[in-house]
């Protein structure tokens, strides 16, 4: 039995979808019973429970041989750092009250380090709180989301520009949801006899105004990369209508993007998805 958490979300129902579609047995962890019915169709089995619920957890987690973690992402929480941690915390209790053998955990790159990255320090929490706890893990830690990227294609089509929080000219790792989702999946079926730590990023690394040139070539008009200055960022990810201390984590997460702090430190494994930005673009637009 493998155990997905996150399951109504974008890579953890990529996970549930991999593992059923290999005929392995799944059980998704969900907030509520609505959001377990397609997944029950489908001939899963639905545990309810909530991030910060220790016992649900463990009861859900009971029996599993491998696991898949994630944290939500918060990011209209007062202070998303802070409400993570009681959730990390009933994760790892689970997992370890449980004795689930090995997890698999959405984790980030940077997440080697305690501070200077924003929210990502919350993966170095949970990072930290699983090998404390002795678990067997495999580390994913996938660049920036590709899809993130999507939000600001309606801007795009009617301004012909492109924001951009980070340096246009500043190549990082991006990925794919559905190919995060992938590794995952194969990462549960194929357990290290060690613990690992995967660098998961797309088929290549991209700068701001390369995604502005792909967004230019779907909409068929010229696309100008936009940049905020790092001085701006925090207003402007404010007046967009993120809580204060969200913008000013996610702030000192693209003003790491780029100093360079949020990156690989060289001793993962490396690999990379499949899908090309154009192609998580086209998928985006069509959903619109």
């Amino acid at each position: 039995m493998y155990v997905v958490t996150g399951a109504s979300g974008n890579t953890g129902g990529v996970v549930a979808d991999t593992l059923l579609k290999a005929g392995k047995p799944v059980r998704v962890v969900v907030r509520d019973q609505a959001k377990g019915e397609a997944w029950k169709k489908r001939g899963a089995e639905v545990a309810i429970a909530d991030f910060a619920d220790a016992p649900a957890l463990t009861r859900a987690f009971a029996g599993a041989a491998g696991v898949y973690l994630m944290t939500p992402p918060l990011d209209q929480a007062t202070d998303m750092i802070e409400e993570r941690k009681p959730m990390i915390a009933a994760l790892v209790k689970a997992a370890k009250d449980a004795a689930v053998p090995h997890v698999v955990v959405l984790s980030s790159i940077g997440a080697q380090h305690a501070a200077g990255t924003g929210p990502i320090v919350s993966l170095n929490d949970l990072e930290t709180r699983l090998a404390a706890a002795g678990l067997r893990r495999t580390l994913l830690r996938p660049g920036y989301f590709a899809e993130n990227w999507g939000d600001l294609i309606p801007v795009a089509q009617a301004q012909g520009v492109l924001p951009a929080m980070t340096a246009p000219q500043r190549k990082f790792p991006m990925v794919a949801t559905p190919d995060i989702g992938r590794a995952a999946a194969a990462a549960l079926l194929d357990p290290p006899p060690a613990s690992r730590v995967i660098a998961l990023a797309g088929p290549q690394d991209l700068s701001a105004a390369d995604v502005a040139a792909a967004v230019a070539k779907l909409l068929g008009k010229p696309v100008q990369v936009a940049p905020v200055p790092p001085e701006a960022r925090e207003g402007a990810m404010k007046e967009a209508g993120l809580p204060a201390k969200t913008a000013a984590a996610y702030t000192e997460m693209c003003n790491g993007i780029d100093s360079g702090l949020v990156d690989y430190d060289g001793t993962e494994e490396k690999k990379r998805g499949s899908e090309t930005i154009e192609q998580t673009l086209r998928r985006m637009m069509a959903k619109a």
